[in-house]
């Protein structure tokens, strides 16, 4: 057996493995590429009016009253402050633990907006992108084992593509539209294949720096120099023996307020809330709305309100800041509207592949035997 064709059966029980799953998540995470643009279109709570007259926003305990008030049974769990002409949403629990947004007109407190997201179609979107609706530990696995199939797939397809010799070239990069469409189906899974070789490949490898932890360390060392700074990855802990009080002001707000001081020019605003007095608070200050790269992290005392650590994004190292900017690789829109729609396009292409993919293999596998020839039946 020749090298290509090794290759080439790898690169069949492998897509015959994996497909249905790489089509699943490659076509959810092509819906999900616009789906800020798609929510901003379809959920007009989403933006509020910026008042003429300058007026303050109202503090995270406010907006947590206003919510449980509203909504009694359910719990704040965190908060989403998405700048000066977006809601402020409120994340909140039930005591199952689903969870729930609401969406508040941050100057006055008004409800604008409240969803179940188990009912949220993007949120169902994440999931069964993520892990295909199914327990979060299995989902993820099936997910990550056939991301790391489909990786070995786009290596061992272009093996497969490559012209043995220069006359071949052109017709591996076109399409034959007008032959018969068994070939055509051919052209669509190797050309477009090749095309977006490198765009899957990097959807894929920032979708398994999502999945595996091991993934995203060697990401990180690697663009270190094999350096690692544990000071920027480790937490602090909480000093459960000291005696501490608990602030003046609710501690949402004293995390809000030493957020603002520290990250001045923040547009957004993950702010956590307390969960067990001896887990640090975890929150994050991003510089632009609805982008995650750029970001400051504080970790707070969960019962003094006490800065316990910051990260600034300028002290981090190159490795943490890619590890930063991976949802925004992933999605496209670190390269904003462009990156998004080559995201999209790639995303669609590699949905294809399982099925144009699986087309050629059963197209072989039942192709019609030939006709005998007029010399071998008067022969026979």
């Amino acid at each position: 057996m020749t090298f290509k064709k090794a290759v080439g059966k790898l690169h069949l029980w492998l897509g015959l493995s994996s497909g249905l799953v790489v089509f699943i998540v490659s076509l959810t995470g092509a819906i999900f590429t616009f789906q800020d643009e798609i929510r901003d279109a379809t959920q007009s709570w989403r933006k509020v009016e910026v008042p003429a007259q300058p007026t303050p926003m109202l503090l995270p305990s406010r907006l947590q009253a206003l919510t449980e008030q509203q909504h009694p049974g359910l719990k704040a769990a965190f908060f989403m402050l998405m700048g000066p002409d977006r809601s402020a949403v409120v994340y909140t629990t039930d005591k199952q633990g689903h969870y729930f947004a609401t969406a508040l007109n941050p100057y006055t407190g008004q409800e604008l907006g409240h969803l179940d997201l188990r009912e949220d179609f993007f949120s169902i979107i994440q999931e069964l992108h993520m892990h295909l609706l199914l327990p979060e530990e299995i989902g993820g696995n099936v997910v990550g084992v056939a991301v790391l199939i489909f990786v070995v797939m786009l290596v061992t397809g272009i093996i497969m593509w490559w012209p043995k010799r220069k006359t071949d070239r052109k017709r591996s990069f076109t399409i034959k539209w007008g032959a018969r469409w068994r070939r055509v189906n051919y052209d669509l899974h190797n050309v477009l294949g090749f095309y977006a070789a490198s765009i899957a490949l990097l959807l894929a490898l920032t979708g398994l720096m999502m999945s595996y932890e091991w993934v995203l360390n060697s990401v990180y060392l690697v663009s270190n120099g094999g350096q690692s700074y544990p000071a920027e990855k480790t937490p602090p802990t909480v000093d459960t023996l000291q005696t501490v009080t608990a602030p003046t002001l609710p501690v949402a707000d004293s995390f809000y307020q030493q957020i603002r001081r520290g990250s001045p020019t923040a547009k957004m605003i993950f702010l956590g809330l307390p969960t067990s007095p001896k887990q640090p608070v975890y929150s994050i200050a991003y510089e632009r709305a609805l982008y995650y790269y750029h970001r400051d992290e504080y970790y707070f005392h969960p019962v003094s309100g006490q800065l316990l650590k910051s990260i600034p994004h300028v002290s981090k190292s190159n490795g943490q800041k890619i590890a930063d900017v991976n949802y925004d690789l992933h999605t496209g829109q670190a390269f904003g509207l462009g990156g998004k729609i080559v995201a999209f396009l790639g995303s669609l292409i590699s949905a294809s592949l399982p099925v144009t993919g699986f087309m050629v293999w059963w197209g072989k596998r039942n192709k019609p035997k030939k006709k005998r020839s007029r010399e071998a039946v008067a022969a026979a």
